[in-house]
């Protein structure tokens, strides 16, 4: 922390919560911390107004495992990949439903509505989806009268995407997905809050997240000279421009749709901010702008979300609070996204009926303590796992077999790779037997994986040896000198047991890791 109390008294918790998330938004390009390469001045407008973490960090990953932590507040990574609200899961809306606080979703993101999320909305009073964005199935043909925008797809068909038929029905900017889920919701706050005594509206907002593609005058604007075809869909990639994957200049290229998609969406966000001026929200109502993980466009070569471990450039993300009474101020204390449900959770008074992995962030608002975890834990199911503290980032690789493994689920859906049809998550066989999920008496199918099995492919990696990779961020924030080796990582080591130790993890997680 780097300051003392931050409210002015009396303290007392926000009527209402209002969450926007914005998909792979990256930390070091917002204007509130320190970029400078692209504008956000919406963004900026809500940091001059808030708390700004500036060691918040992610937990589970990718996008659904992120939301479960957001709105289930346990981390699942250690169980399992990708999928839906279990049944030993307690929901934030489920929390609050009893407390008649109006819950509310707004969201473009389709990984929320196929098979793997399908049933995050459910518990919400009432949902708003926006249909078109990225893979969703929402047009079989492309606008007949070719008034879309852009009117040609950006690759050609045999690798023609359903994005690339859904955006030929974006008339205008105000049809892109981002903008029509951004004015959902600030119509929303005009005309439905305020017939609810309380409330919570979650803005799931998929921008910047890829396909990179803006209209005018928003395309470009950070490349102008490009001249080729627009490249809006990034390699996922390690060794990117080094293996071939992109070259130099189209690499740039990538890079600069992404800001330019970055400040379009921060353009709109505008929209709920206009509210909150409008209907003096800031008074009663918590804003917290979040995301789930950043994106990585040429730092270390890489693009996307490859396999690898998470460097700061993906793991260390942003966070501010907007808080009623709460003086904008900067706070150092380490959080991760379970952090936020605990915090909603303070705020409505519920209390979740199996615990949570989370802490509330409201203690570090008011000034009443100064930390609230000494490390967080963040990983991919089945890969690397990366434990976090106040000045180092310790990745810890699995065996070179990476077994034993196994996967805890009893909705058995995962994220579909339409890219891939081939490719699904292998059924549950004879070895599947009955286990409980720490504090919980569901039973739940726990399926393991031997050498030689086909596996989800997040834990798809080379046979090779562990490399495991130690950072002294508070010296080394690029995170460019491996320290593994030294008399620092012995102590890692038992931060991570501890660590694995409090979350009841599987034992095959300590075994696949070398921690026996």
């Amino acid at each position: 922390m780097s300051d003392g109390p931050r409210l002015e008294p009396p303290s007392e918790r926000p009527l209402n919560a209002v969450v926007v998330l914005l998909d792979s938004l990256n930390r070091h390009m917002l204007g509130s911390y320190g970029g400078r390469e692209f504008d956000t001045p919406n963004l900026d407008r809500i940091a001059a107004r808030s708390l700004r973490f500036t060691n918040h960090q992610t937990g589970a990953l990718p996008c659904m495992p992120a939301r479960h932590d957001l709105l289930c507040g346990t981390l699942d990574f250690l169980w399992r990949p990708w999928g839906s609200v279990e049944l030993w899961d307690t929901p934030i809306t489920r929390l609050v439903r009893d407390e008649g606080v109006t819950t509310m979703l707004v969201s473009d993101h389709p990984h929320l509505f196929e098979t793997g999320g399908e049933n995050y909305h459910t518990d919400f009073a009432a949902w708003d989806y926006t249909r078109g964005h990225e893979g969703d199935p929402w047009k079989t043909a492309v606008d007949p009268s070719w008034l879309g925008t852009p009117a040609l797809p950006a690759r050609p068909a045999p690798r023609h995407h359903p994005y690339e038929t859904n955006r030929t029905w974006f008339g205008s900017e105000a049809e892109f997905p981002g903008p029509r889920t951004m004015q959902a919701a600030a119509d929303w706050l005009a005309t439905q809050a305020p017939q609810s005594e309380r409330f919570l509206l979650v803005v799931d907002e998929f921008d910047p997240h890829e396909p990179f593609d803006v209209p005018e005058p928003w395309a470009n604007r950070y490349d102008p000279d490009w001249d080729g075809p627009n490249i809006i869909w990034p390699p996922y990639a390690i060794d990117a421009i080094a293996s071939g994957a992109i070259d130099e200049r189209s690499a740039r290229h990538v890079r600069a749709n992404y800001g330019a998609k970055l400040t379009f969406i921060d353009h709109w966000l505008g929209r709920i901010l206009d509210r909150f001026d409008e209907q003096d929200l800031w008074s009663d109502t918590a804003l917290i702008l979040c995301t789930d993980h950043g994106h990585y466009l040429g730092e270390r070569d890489m693009f996307g979300k490859p396999g690898a471990p998470v460097h700061g450039t993906l793991g260390h993300i942003p966070l501010l609070v907007a808080w009623p009474g709460a003086r904008p101020t900067t706070v150092d204390s380490l959080t991760t996204t379970v952090d936020l449900f605990a915090t909603l959770c303070d705020v409505f008074g519920v209390n979740p009926p199996n615990g949570t992995h989370g802490h509330s962030i409201v203690p570090l608002i008011d000034g009443s303590a100064d930390r609230i975890r000494d490390w967080a834990l963040t990983g991919y199911w089945g890969r690397e796992i990366t434990i976090v503290d106040d000045t180092h980032r310790y990745t810890r690789a699995p065996l070179a077999t990476n077994r034993p493994l196994s996967m805890w689920s009893n909705r058995w859906s995962t994220m579909p790779i339409h890219s891939l049809p081939n490719l699904r998550l292998p059924h549950p066989d004879h070895r599947a037997t009955l286990d409980t999920m720490p504090h919980s008496d569901v039973a739940v199918i726990r399926q393991p994986f031997d050498v030689g099995d086909a596996v989800p492919f997040w834990a798809l990696r080379p046979e090779v040896e562990p490399v495991h990779e130690l950072y002294d961020v508070s010296v080394d924030p690029d995170e460019t000198e491996n320290r593994s080796g030294t008399t620092d990582e012995t102590a890692l080591v038992e931060l991570l047991r501890t660590a694995l130790d409090d979350l009841q993890a599987p034992t095959d997680q300590l075994v696949r890791l070398g921690l026996p």
